[in-house]
C-alpha cells in the first residue's frame, strides 16, 4: 500500500476529482421526488464506481479486516444482488428468479465468492451494470405519482418510496466502506 494520498483534482488536492469533472455533478438539479430519488441512487452508483476505478482483480479483491470477508469485489457483487434484489424481484414480482451468486443457498456468496481473478471481476461488474440498466429501464416507467403505489413482497405491502429510499440507504452505507477499503488499497480518499 502507498502511503501518498492519490488525487487527480487540482482545486481540492484531498477530493477525488474536480468539482468541474465530477459525473455526479449533472445529477444536480432534480424537479420532483421521483427524479430526486432516483438521482440519489444514480449518485452512489457512479461513486462506488469512482472508488473502484484504475483496481486489478487483487485489489478489487483484497478484504478488509480479518475475519471479514469484505472487499471493494464483494461490495459490486452484493450491489448487484441487491438490485436484483428490490428491482425484479420485490418491484416487479419475479420473486421465483434465481439469486445472484448463489445467494439462496450461501448468504455470504457475493463476498465469499469475490476472488481475485480478472473474470470474476469483470462478471461482477457485467452483472452489476445489467441489474442497474435494467432498474433504471423500470424506473423510465414509474410515474411520478407511483411512488406511493404498494407492492406484495414476503407478503407484506411496500410502498415503491420506500423500497427507493431503501436501495439509498444501501448505497450509502456501502459507499462507506468502499471508501475504507479503498484508503486500505492504495491511499486515495476523496468525496
Amino acid at each position: 500500500m502507498t502511503t501518498e494520498r492519490w488525487t487527480s483534482a487540482t482545486v481540492y488536492p484531498d477530493m477525488w476529482t474536480d468539482p468541474d469533472d465530477d459525473p455526479r455533478e449533472a445529477l444536480a438539479n432534480p424537479v420532483g421526488e421521483k427524479e430526486t430519488l432516483w438521482n440519489y441512487l444514480k449518485h452512489y452508483r457512479i461513486t462506488l464506481e469512482m472508488k473502484c476505478d484504475g483496481l486489478d482483480a487483487e485489489q478489487m479483491a483484497r478484504r478488509s479486516v480479518p475475519p471479514s470477508t469484505m472487499s471493494l469485489l464483494g461490495l459490486v457483487r452484493h450491489l448487484a444482488a441487491v438490485e436484483q434484489s428490490w428491482f425484479q424481484r420485490a418491484l416487479q414480482g419475479q420473486e421465483d428468479l434465481p439469486r445472484l451468486f448463489g445467494k439462496s443457498e450461501n448468504r455470504d456468496e457475493d463476498f465469499d465468492g469475490a476472488v481475485a481473478d480478472p473474470a470474476v471481476v469483470a462478471e461482477a461488474w457485467e452483472t452489476w451494470r445489467n441489474e442497474v440498466q435494467a432498474a433504471d429501464a423500470w424506473m423510465e416507467t414509474l410515474p411520478e405519482d407511483g411512488l406511493g403505489a404498494t407492492v406484495t413482497h414476503h407478503g407484506d405491502q411496500t410502498p415503491v418510496r420506500d423500497i427507493l429510499v431503501h436501495m439509498i440507504e444501501e448505497y450509502a452505507r456501502h459507499v462507506g466502506h468502499a471508501d475504507l477499503l479503498r484508503e486500505c488499497v492504495d491511499g486515495r480518499v476523496g468525496q
